[in-house]
């Protein structure tokens, strides 16, 4: 298996090559095209009437990503050519203005706020999307972005609408939740993300036998998030909003629980410094740690800031990638963009998101493509981008059950759906937790190994691997190590203060 994702990978940056197995290769990949644009018209045959026009919008998305594929050669990123960032390239959150009281209701009326809302719970063992895993006092990620929103409206008297864009994965359970809102003062809009076929990776052709989509599952996938601007645009609501006088849109992953509507960035955009041209984009930065070394960074390159991702770089730079000190920054995905800029971007076609090439293995044996792209790797298409490198507290990502474990922990306290870092954490930081894979990784068995969640207020660092579990009341202090060895258990009792400990061995406690 690794043997052939790193024969693809050297075919995909392109060594020189003989003439002729060019030209062999040229035709090859002008073949692939016309038979990859057959199979989808015999996709779209199969489809009922009133589902072609849409198919046919989404197809034309794809044909465009996979000549864009075929064409690619190599890097799409000149290591030499990366350029140091420009002064002002990145502002500080802490230069910024607070808006007066008075001024807020105005600058919320011309905000959209848009989750994306297209992933399923699977990697943590959870059913249906992962937006209505419970993270805390039975509240969902959905229930908690609801929450700040309404709390937004009512504060200041506007009508922020929330926008969540779908996939086909999540888009029929979504729906069902969204109608408990419906009482509250918030509008909720939904758009799906497009749907395209998956790709055998030895025939490059689709492998999805008709174009019932729910038939068989498994032959798609929703394109990544970078298929944002386009369906946004193709869904009706980017226009409706910039007729209602709104300017830009807040975008964020549903699962960033820090990714709260900034009031301070907000105006910055909306009183923009009449000495500087107008920023169409912003990226929320922060400051990278050890933990964070393979997420994007910012870098200036042919004059405009873009995103570059560690899948971008070439292989003999990747150590100067991850350094902390060559590239500071790393991008939350928190990201703002001008209405009015994403329509024009997508009518003249100019978006170029660099191609995410993602392998999959299916359950068949089966070795697919997924061609997907990045959100944020659309900064480069707009124009004024700029980064804003705020707080620690706005990226707060749930992945993983270690991430649960923080954020239903005393570390936060919840006010109006935001969470908000405990005053008695002696530091902004947050606790780095290793929970082990075979015990851990899915919600419910994570859930039954805590009778209660432990006080993690002065913990720096968690490890627990195999069979253990935890009593009422559990302290955690310091760095903390547990390790249960294969057909060992470890219980930690009720009432445990653990404080720079290593706890290895075997324990158990056992009713009476």
């Amino acid at each position: 298996m690794s043997d052939t994702r790193e024969g693809d990978k050297k075919i995909r940056s392109h060594q020189r090559t003989p003439s002729g197995s060019r030209d062999f290769k040229e035709a090859t990949k002008r073949d692939a095209l016309a038979r990859v644009e057959v199979e989808l018209e015999r996709l779209v045959a199969t489809m009922p009437e009133t589902r072609r026009p849409q198919m046919l919008k989404e197809f034309q998305g794809f044909k465009n990503l996979f000549s864009r594929f075929l064409a690619e050669q190599g890097p799409s990123v000149t290591w030499e050519k990366i350029e140091k960032l420009p002064e002002g390239a990145v502002i500080d959150y802490a230069s910024l203005k607070t808006p007066t009281t008075d001024n807020v209701h105005h600058m919320l009326d011309k905000l959209v706020v848009v989750k994306l809302n297209g992933g399923l719970g699977t990697s943590m063992g959870c059913k249906g999307p992962k937006s209505v895993i419970q993270v805390r006092n039975e509240l969902t990620f959905l229930d908690l972005t609801v929450q700040q929103i309404e709390h937004l409206n009512k504060t200041y008297k506007c009508n922020v609408p929330l926008v969540l864009m779908n996939s086909f994965n999540t888009d029929e359970d979504t729906q069902k939740v969204i109608r408990k809102y419906k009482g509250l003062k918030l509008d909720i809009h939904t758009f799906n993300q497009s749907c395209h076929p998956r790709i055998n990776r030895e025939s490059l052709l689709p492998i999805a036998k008709e174009g019932n989509v729910h038939s068989d599952i498994e032959a798609w996938y929703p394109p990544g998030h970078g298929d944002f601007y386009e369906s946004f645009h193709n869904s009706g609501l980017l226009q409706k909003f910039i007729k209602e006088g709104r300017t830009y849109c807040f975008i964020s992953n549903i699962d960033n629980l820090g990714a709260t509507v900034d009031l301070n960035i907000l105006s910055l955009l909306l009183h923009p410094d009449p000495q500087k041209p107008i920023s169409e984009f912003v990226m929320e930065v922060t400051d990278k740690t050890r933990a964070d070394v393979k997420g994007g960074t910012l870098i200036q390159y042919e004059d405009k800031l873009r995103l570059l991702e560690i899948a971008q770089v070439p292989k003999e730079h990747v150590d100067d990638f991850k350094s902390v000190s060559q590239f500071k920054f790393f991008n939350t995905n928190n990201l703002w963009a001008k209405l009015d800029a994403i329509q024009r971007v997508v009518d003249q076609g100019s978006l170029n998101m660099e191609i995410i090439v993602n392998n999959k293995h299916l359950g068949d044996g089966l070795n697919v493509i997924q061609l997907e792209t990045a959100v944020g790797a659309a900064m480069k298409c707009f124009e004024g981008g700029i980064g804003v490198n705020v707080p620690r507290s706005r990226f707060l990502p749930v992945k993983k059950t270690s991430d649960l474990l923080l954020v239903m922990s005393n570390l936060y306290s919840l006010s109006h759906g935001s969470l908000v870092m405990s005053p008695q954490r002696m530091f902004p930081s947050t606790p780095l937790v290793k929970l082990g894979d075979n015990h851990f990784a899915k919600v419910k068995e994570f859930l039954n190994r805590f009778a209660t969640i432990p006080d993690l207020i002065e913990l720096d660092h968690l490890t627990v691997s195999g069979d253990v579990t935890f009593g009422r009341g559990v302290s955690l202090k310091g760095t903390v190590i547990i390790i249960a060895n294969h057909g060992d258990r470890i219980d930690i009792p009720s009432g445990a203060v653990l404080e720079n400990k290593i706890v290895s061995g075997n324990l158990r406690i056992l009713d009476h």
